[in-house]
């Protein structure tokens, strides 16, 4: 069980992380950081302005001092709870994980080089050129709102078409300066020097930027100048069609899911954990469900809590497992069995039974208790037996799944 410590932690973790609406705590700090994100930004655009420097140059670098001061705590913040967004992972582990991430990077140069100078006064003006990295926390606003976060759900489904279309670009850019390069080279040698130095020229037409610093002037030059320009439209339109389409379809599910809910796309069933039960001092992390089941809600007395990875399962939780239901153009038939006292699998452990290999006993109902049934399990009168089989029994009900 958890210490007052380590509850402290958790709910740090749980206050500095993206909050759901039921956490008013969490909500304000997530517009808190929003807020002194987009401030920092804001003055950092504004003090390259000469007038608005000179007028309100002292409130701007106050603003800054401010929101830099806020990163910094937000780091240290994120670096005492990183074992709980790792939650797998050892106090080690998980805070090498963070502090190597993306993110974990992008914070610390948030608020690092605005204090370097104090220790290295020479290297100012570098500490000055990494302060841009703070724009990376923009992305941060990114998890606040799921419409913002479209954006990420596309570019990580489309990758491999993504990435498929940016090489075909690439190699059509080598090939062309390759060509480029044995039209152009004689009339044009300090322009067309060597393989690659027709590669900015390939670059600008392919991607139909055009600057016309670099033109072919033959004829033969000029003609596949006009064929890469044709070309290039069609590149171009490859990696925005694949974006487009990853856009419509990700609106299109979650139309979907707003306008017939979950209940179309997955089947729930509850589950009240009690005592003696595994799941219990466990996280929703450490549950090992099957692929496909997910825990979707837990009802603790009269408090409802969203399953977050890091939530520890108590015994009296009542937990809501989600799961795609079975193929509809697919059917398992069950067959129910009600033993009655000359039933000859009364009394009979399920191992000892005579019936087929190839029949399943899946579940036992008795006294309005379902049990897993195993091979010591020894049937009684007035059970209920659930199992599938292509056997013949007399006196039994076929259901459909």
């Amino acid at each position: 069980m958890e210490n007052k410590w380590q509850r402290g932690r958790r709910r740090l973790f749980q206050v500095i992380e993206v909050g759901n609406d039921l956490d008013n705590i969490s909500r304000a700090y997530d517009f808190v950081n929003a807020l002194a994100i987009i401030l920092n930004l804001a003055v950092s655009i504004m003090y390259t302005y000469d007038g608005l420097r000179l007028q309100y140059g002292t409130w701007l670098m106050g603003v800054e001092k401010i929101t830099v001061a806020f990163f910094a705590i937000d780091y240290f913040l994120r670096v005492f709870t990183a074992k709980f967004l790792y939650p797998r992972e050892s106090e080690a582990r998980a805070l090498g994980k963070y502090v190597c991430s993306f993110t974990g990077v992008v914070d610390l140069l948030s608020f690092l080089p605005y204090y370097l100078p104090i220790v290295f006064p020479a290297g100012t003006v570098a500490f000055r050129m990494i302060r841009i990295v703070r724009i990376f926390r923009l992305f941060r606003i990114n998890a606040y709102h799921d419409s913002l976060s479209v954006i990420t759900a596309v570019i990580k489904g489309k990758k491999q078409q993504l990435i498929s279309s940016v090489f075909i670009i690439l190699i059509l850019m080598i090939a062309s300066s390759l060509c480029m390069y044995s039209l152009e080279h004689e009339v044009q040698p300090d322009v067309f020097s060597n393989a690659f130095s027709g590669v900015w020229w390939a670059a600008s037409t392919l991607l139909t930027v055009g600057y016309g610093d670099i033109y072919p002037i033959t004829t033969l030059g000029k003609l596949f100048g006009i064929f890469i320009s044709f070309l290039g439209v069609g590149m171009v339109a490859i990696p925005t069609g694949i974006i487009s389409a990853g856009f419509v379809d990700q609106y299109s599910s979650i139309k979907r899911r707003s306008e017939y809910g979950y209940e179309a796309d997955l089947h729930f069933i509850k589950i009240r954990v009690e005592e003696n039960d595994d799941w219990v001092g466990k996280t929703i992390a450490d549950l090992n469900l099957p692929a496909g089941v997910i825990v979707s809600v837990i009802k603790r007395n009269e408090q409802l809590l969203v399953p977050r990875g890091d939530v520890i399962v108590r015994a009296g939780d009542a937990v809501v497992l989600g799961a795609e239901p079975f193929d509809e153009r697919e059917s398992i038939y069950l067959k129910e069995v009600v033993l009655r006292a000359q039933n000859p699998w009364t009394g009979v452990r399920i191992r000892d039974l005579d019936i087929s290999r190839r029949s399943i006993i899946v579940l036992v109902k008795r006294k309005n208790k379902a049990l897993i049934p195993n091979g010591n399990m020894v049937l009684q009168e007035g059970d209920r037996v659930f199992l599938h089989t292509e056997l013949y029994l007399a006196d039994t009900n076929e259901i459909e799944i």
